[in-house]
């Protein structure tokens, strides 16, 4: 599966990410111990919804416009982030994981940034121009083990690929065993698209076997049933998630599964020890 952010800006998926790294780092700001937060597979930062890509496909009105549509407050603050990059009530562009996590910072905080794609990574520079974020040209998985451990005592790696390669699984898992041993109580975000039940089974298998405690899977299906050959949803694998936003957790999953449940569908949105 191919996933460059500029064709999927603002899609369901990108909702329930942002919105769980939201309530993550800010589960981890309730210590006022200084946090590095690092982006492997940045992007360009900020996106047109208007612009050809994203209009190609569309997907912002299944999910950033329903997140505006939706009432409930858990959602605040996650649609207070997307305005923050906007002029006027609608959102007309996207903020991407970069914007977010560049919101989120502290003064003690630092953001590291890396894009491998030339194009993405100028892109990416002119997006964060006034912010304090560092930012790459690398590649991700050497970034990834290279910036381990953090500068700071506690951190957050992303890892948020566009799947365009067929080892992309197999990278991943590869890297995460190796950061785990550098950094075992550090805590990493993997993002991922799902088609199928049967394909991201076999993944989850092959990540439990690595052993790692404290390894948790959030899936969001949008559809009740598989839809053969099409994007059916994603979801995020979370080591070491902290307490305060385990115990938050589920009321945002359900605020997030109701405001994107596609019509017809009630769909699914939940979370499981992957280690259990």
């Amino acid at each position: 599966m191919n996933y460059r952010h500029s064709f999927h800006a603002g899609n369901s998926a990108d909702v329930v990410k942002h919105s769980l790294l939201i309530a993550l780092v800010r589960a981890l700001q309730q210590k006022p111990s200084a946090l590095t937060l690092i982006d492997t597979h940045a992007g360009c930062g900020l996106y047109d919804l208007g612009g050809e890509q994203a209009q190609r496909t569309g997907e912002a009105a299944q999910g950033v416009l329903r997140a505006f549509a939706d009432a409930n407050p858990l959602l605040d603050e996650y649609r207070a982030a997307v305005r923050a990059v906007n002029v006027g009530a609608d959102p007309h562009l996207y903020p991407g994981s970069p914007q977010f996590l560049a919101q989120l910072l502290r003064p003690q905080d630092l953001l590291i940034l890396n894009e491998k794609h030339p194009e993405d990574a100028v892109a990416l520079r002119s997006a964060m121009r006034g912010s304090p974020a560092a930012v790459h040209e690398r590649d991700a998985y050497e970034l990834w083990l290279a910036m381990l451990p953090t500068r700071t005592p506690r951190g957050v790696v992303v890892v948020d690929p566009p799947y365009e390669q067929t080892d992309e699984r197999a990278r991943i898992t590869a890297t995460l065993a190796a950061a785990h041993r550098k950094w075992a109580h550090g805590v990493t975000v993997i993002w991922y698209p799902l088609k199928d039940r049967v394909t991201h089974q076999q993944w989850k298998n092959k990540l439990r076997r690595l052993d790692i405690p404290k390894f948790l899977s959030v899936e969001h299906w949008l559809y009740d049933d598989d839809q053969p050959g099409i994007y059916n949803g994603a979801g995020l694998f979370i080591v070491n998630p902290p307490y305060a936003f385990m115990q938050a957790l589920p009321p945002l999953l359900e605020a997030l599964r109701a405001a994107l449940a596609p019509d017809g569908h009630r769909g699914m949105i939940a979370a499981n020890w992957l280690s259990d």
